[in-house]
């Protein structure tokens, strides 16, 4: 997105797209990142994985290292460390703090009740984290990516190209208890597609590696990878590796699943969902109260084919759904 894309998208969200006097000149803000997954190697892999985010604010005049602080908290797939992390960054005294997924917001709101929670979850009121979307309450808002809504879209795009399939393996990371909802929709919606559901719940990339064992015991005949914040967003290569060995197509419910070598992958623009929790920042910032702030719903979704896994495996995608694709790899 160039600076002009970023004004326009900046006016459609109700924000002012050039910084203020007083932003610039201002005191120094302090904003916590709560992450489930493993930090990036590197500050340029760091500074890439958020740019959507870190582009934004700086359009709205924060910058690191003149108005702007920012400490990053990651779990490294560890759902145990998220409480002391988020005790951490309250100590640390965050003007807002920035959690990705349930359990790191979780873990943020049981450290506090007063600093300003920007979440990005898949789906908030089902995990019990605000009242509701139009009012949330409390000290929480942000974005909702509607993962577990778009599950019987995964199945019936996975289905689309594997018509003969009729047992599909959905996998779950049981430490992310909000992946539970995806799991029931998907077994409850079994027999609407005439398939069952052999759920496999790894914690671990040996129990993921276990896991394929298992479905290929099993008789699965494809795999959906539900979205998750903690283990899997880590490990995508290795699930997709672990899939095209097994000659299974395969679906994640982020984009970047397709990308690391996952047949298909249908979800929420993730850009898009950092760049309106930057969006939160600011309005939290400039005196605005969270709990009454609507969380916002995406609007943009991409499916993302990866033609060079489907020749892998000896599949041909039907033309009718690359011509729906937003991104095809070859």
């Amino acid at each position: 997105m160039n600076r002009r894309d970023t004004v326009v998208a900046l006016l459609a969200l109700g924000a002012a797209p050039f910084p203020s006097v007083a932003q610039q000149q201002g005191k120094v803000r302090r904003v916590g990142f709560l992450m489930g997954f493993r930090r990036p190697p590197s500050p340029e892999l760091l500074d890439k994985t958020f740019d959507p985010y870190l582009r934004v604010l700086r359009d709205l005049g924060y910058v690191e290292g003149r108005n702007l602080v920012i400490e990053w908290r990651f779990a490294e797939n560890r759902v145990e460390l998220l409480p002391a992390l988020a005790a951490e960054l309250v100590r640390l005294k965050m003007e807002v703090i920035v959690a990705n997924g349930t359990p790191a917001t979780r873990a943020a709101q049981n450290a506090t009740t007063t600093i300003p929670i920007v979440m990005t979850v898949g789906d908030p009121v089902g995990a019990g984290l605000i009242a509701s979307l139009a009012r949330p309450g409390g000290n929480t808002t942000g974005t909702s990516s509607l993962d577990v809504d778009l599950t019987l879209k995964l199945l019936e795009l996975l289905l689309s190209v594997a018509p003969t399939t009729s047992k599909v393996a959905v996998m779950v990371n049981p430490d992310n208890t909000a992946q539970f909802r995806t799991l029931k929709l998907a077994q409850a919606a079994a027999p609407r597609f005439g398939i069952s559901v052999l759920a496999v719940e790894p914690r671990t990339a040996v129990e993921i590696e276990n896991g394929f064992s298992v479905m290929a015991q099993q008789g699965a005949g494809a795999v959906l990878v539900a979205p998750d914040s903690l283990l899997f967003t880590s490990l995508r290569r290795q699930i997709a590796e672990l899939a095209a060995k097994n000659r299974l197509p395969s679906i994640g419910g982020e984009t970047q699943y397709a990308e690391a070598g996952c047949l298909l992958s249908y979800a929420a623009n993730g850009a898009h969902l950092w760049q309106r929790a930057a969006i939160y920042v600011d309005k939290i910032l400039k005196g605005a109260k969270p709990g009454d702030l609507p969380v916002e719903q995406p609007t943009k979704f991409d499916l993302v084919i990866n033609l060079k896994t489907a020749k892998a495996i000896g599949l041909t995608i039907p033309q009718e759904l690359l011509l729906r694709a937003d991104k095809v790899i070859e």
